[in-house]
């Protein structure tokens, strides 16, 4: 039905059905029978539906809920479902006729529902930290069409929170720090608890900070939980750390209330609030005298009970009134932060055995807070012991300066030097000269006294000055010495005549004018005064007075030279020479002659010099440097166009040597004639034997010629004639085979030749060939022996190379054994 405006509701409608959602009376009570539903408010407009199920589809009906939101208390420890709340429907008569069902999160679950009555129970432990509510759907339908009677509506299920969860500190650990003297109340960190309970409800969240351990040194703010000192005297060198237990309670603190600590680490900070203290009031060292400069003496430490750059110090001395002032020196060693007593100057037993200062400590950086804390810097006195030690002798003064006149007779006193033993025993010493310093001898020394003299003549020309090295050592013990430099000056004597600083010449033309200045004159004199040179210069007095040139002393140590007359002539006089005489100021007066050479030289008319009568004259004053270059260019190049084709020349000369020596190489015939020695003069062709034809003659003597073979009764001398071979067609060779035969003869009937045949052959092809030597020179002279002896039919095996020696040898031995078996 529809409302009318007044809100009336039209005769004969019938009240719509409504859903009531009832709480029980009580949250947390025992679920019990339903209470019969309160008066519905009134309903909120719902959209229309649509017919279903049959209804008509032109009625309509207006729905509304009796809404309110359920609550459940977490943490429920009943043994029973806890009762939730209650569903109905105002259609509902009671017959069961409907049934209720709920969806969504824990249906069927956590939460059931009665179908009949539309109770709702949670059916598990509830925690409201991990789910603070629950949304879920209703509906209410028919039980025998399961019709939907009411539209499905959403309700939610609050859970309840209690206070279950105790308070915790989720940021730890804890460490905080606080400088120590800070004052009351200096705030050192804050702390922060957190609680899972709801804080929109109940005071289960509302938490108050205590500190439960600590608290003589440390409080909190109950509200904020900053932590902040409680006294005023922190500290860090008594305890320089504290361990403070922290308590957070919920239920703003009250009885019953949850709660939970953690312990913070406060760590109390350095201040330079202590001065550095010298463990002890005296220390004492010792060191020898002959310690060099820079030496440590020892190390003097001061303590300080801060820490950090707070500890850092500084160290000065104080030295006490008559021990001398600036023997020692003190540092600062910045990673041990102790005091480094060092050498400053050269220690002497014999002066000052014991050296006594006050060392003091101060801290570099200081607080200006803690100035009414006292002065920050303490003092300690260090004696320092010097031991005695074996020194060589001191020199006094230890350099100094001698000087000599270069005049000095060889033995004349330069100076004395002196040494003394600076030990209480005051050895007696002994002086000598370093000869590596003095390596031509130039000074001695007397051993005893120290007197230097001069060994050699002195020229201060050659050498001005002289640094030697004087040694002196103890008498009995050489291995303690001292050097000294000396510097040995050379004064100057005048023992040098001045000169003409060069060979002087000059040029004058014939038509010279009287005045004119042909030559300024300089002098060089190897001596120095200490005034400076003073010359004087004029012409030779025993020469005649010259009528031809003038001289004059300009004053300044110079001269010039002026023509008296006018015009000269080559064709009497080309040449002057113009003796001058140069006097220096002494003492003594030294004096030279240097003569001037004046030549008379043809002028043009400008007075440029044309030609003179010496040849380097003229080519000197006519050829200009450009020109002078040029020439001597040529003259290189022709050098180098000399070499250029020798070099040439001795390279082809080679070349044609190698040639040469590779074509004789090529024809060397290597052959040794033994026959009748140095007597043997007769000489005949080898040619022949070059050729490469074999020769032989028939057995039996044909073309006349008897075979050669030893003679009966023969020297014992003779040896195997030459093998002969058969018959053969090539040219004959008698007056060779003669010739030959001749010279045999002659060696046979000779009883001064040696026991060997006046021809040899010889046939060796090397370390390699199979080929022996077919000499006989190392045949055996035994009489009686026969050609037969020697077996020569290995030739045949040799290849055709050796084809006509085998025809020659093996061919006469096989007719040889023919004859024999016939």
């Amino acid at each position: 039905m529809r409302p009318r405006p007044d809100g009336a509701p039209r005769a004969g409608a019938a009240l719509p059905p409504v859903l009531l959602l009832l709480l029980p009376p009580l949250l947390g009570a025992s679920p019990g029978p339903a209470p019969a539903p309160a008066p519905a408010p009134a309903p909120a407009p719902t959209p229309t539906r649509a017919p279903q199920d049959g209804a008509p589809g032109t009625a309509r009906v207006k729905r509304g809920w009796v809404w309110n939101q359920f609550f459940v208390v977490e943490e429920y420890t009943g043994t029973e479902p806890l009762y939730v709340g209650k569903i109905h429907s105002d259609s509902d008569e009671g017959d069961g006729a409907i049934k209720y069902t709920i969806s969504g999160e824990g249906a069927g679950t956590i939460f059931l529902i009665d179908e009949l009555t539309g109770d709702i129970h949670a059916m598990e432990r509830l925690d409201r930290e991990q789910k603070t509510f629950y949304t879920l759907r209703a509906q209410a339908r028919d039980r025998a069409t399961d019709r939907l009677l009411e539209p499905e509506s959403e309700f939610i299920i609050k859970v309840q929170d209690i206070n279950d969860s105790e308070p915790r500190f989720l940021h730890g650990p804890y460490i905080g720090s606080v400088a120590e003297l800070s004052p009351t109340g200096t705030s050192v960190m804050q702390v922060i608890a957190s609680d899972a309970d709801d804080p929109t409800y109940g005071s289960s969240a509302r938490l108050v900070y205590s500190v439960l351990d600590g608290e003589h040194h440390f409080t909190v703010d109950p509200k904020t939980g900053v932590i902040r000192t409680a006294v005023p005297d922190l500290d860090r060198e008594s305890q320089e750390r504290y361990e403070v237990v922290i308590q957070a309670t919920d239920m703003a603190g009250q009885l019953g209330g949850l709660s939970g600590s953690t312990t913070v680490t406060i760590v109390v900070t350095d201040v330079n609030d202590n001065p550095p203290r010298f463990p002890q009031k005296m220390y004492q060292f010792s060191i020898q005298e002959s310690a060099p400069v820079g030496t440590a003496v020892g190390r003097v430490k001061a303590e300080d009970s801060d820490v950090g750059e707070n500890t850092d110090m500084t160290y000065h001395l104080k030295e006490e009134s008559g021990s001398g002032g600036d023997a020692f020196k003190v540092t600062t060693d910045s990673d041990t932060q102790e005091a480094v007593l060092l050498v400053q100057k050269r220690l002497d037993f014999e002066s000052q055995p014991v050296h006594t200062v006050v060392l003091e400590a101060l801290n570099k950086f200081v607080d200006p807070r803690f100035a009414d804390l006292g002065t920050f810097r303490d003092q300690a006195i260090v004696r320092v012991a010097v031991t005695d030690v074996d020194e060589p002798p001191e020199f006094r003064p230890p350099s100094r300066l001698l000087e000599v006149q270069e005049d000095a007779q060889v033995g004349s006193l330069v100076g004395v030097v002196t040494a003394r033993d600076p030990d209480a025993a005051n050895r007696p010493v002994r002086y000598a000269i370093d000869r590596d310093s003095d390596l031509d001898q130039i000074f001695d020394i007397d051993e005893d006294t120290g007197a230097i003299v001069t060994g050699k003549g002195l020229d201060r020309e050659t050498a001005g000055w002289h640094n030697i090295t004087v040694l002196a050592m103890e008498a009995d013990n050489h291995a303690q010495l001292s050097r000294a430099s000396l510097r040995i000056r050379i004064l100057d004597v005048n023992d040098n005549p001045p000169e003409l600083a060069t060979p002087y010449e000059a040029a004058v033309c014939e038509d010279a004018k009287p005045g004119q200045l042909i030559q300024t004159i300089s002098v060089v004199d190897r001596d120095e005064p200490q005034g400076g040179h003073r010359f004087y210069f004029r012409l030779v007095p025993e020469a005649p007075s010259n009528p031809h040139f003038s001289l004059l002393d300009i004053q300044d140590n110079t001269a010039a030279v002026h023509t008296q007359h006018v015009g000269f002539n080559r064709q009497e006089q080309d040449v002057f020479f113009l003796p001058i005489l140069v006097v220096d100021s002494g003492p003594p007066t030294l004096s030279s002659t240097g003569t001037l050479t004046i030549r008379i030289c043809g002028c043009d008319g400008s007075g440029t010099i044309q030609s003179c009568n010496t040849t380097a004259f003229v080519m000197a004053a006519s050829l200009s440097p450009g020109a002078l270059i040029a020439l001597l260019v040529c003259v290189l190049i022709l050098v180098v166009l000399v070499l250029l084709i020798l070099t040439l020349r001795r390279h082809h000369k080679s070349h044609l040597s190698a040639e040469e020596d590779e074509d004789m190489r090529d024809n060397v015939i290597k052959y040794n004639d033994e026959g009748g020695g140095e007597q043997d003069t007769e000489a005949y062709d080898m040619s022949a034997l070059r050729s490469l034809y074999d020769f032989g003659e028939p057995q039996g003597g044909a073309a006349g010629s008897p075979p050669r073979g030893p003679a009966p009764g023969g020297p014992p001398s003779a040896r195997l004639a030459l093998p002969q071979g058969p018959p053969r067609p090539e040219p004959d060779f008698a007056a060779f085979r003669d010739f030959i035969g001749r010279k045999v003869a002659l060696a046979d009937a000779d009883p001064a030749v040696p026991p060997y045949d006046a021809f040899q052959t010889y046939a060796l092809e090397g370390a390699g060939s199979p080929a022996a030597s077919l000499s006989s020179l190392h045949s055996s002279p035994r009489s009686g022996s026969s050609a037969s002896e020697q077996d020569f039919a290995y030739l045949r095996g040799w290849g055709p190379r050796f084809g006509a020696l085998a025809a020659l040898y093996a061919g006469h031995l096989r007719a040889d054994a023919e004859a024999a078996a016939s």
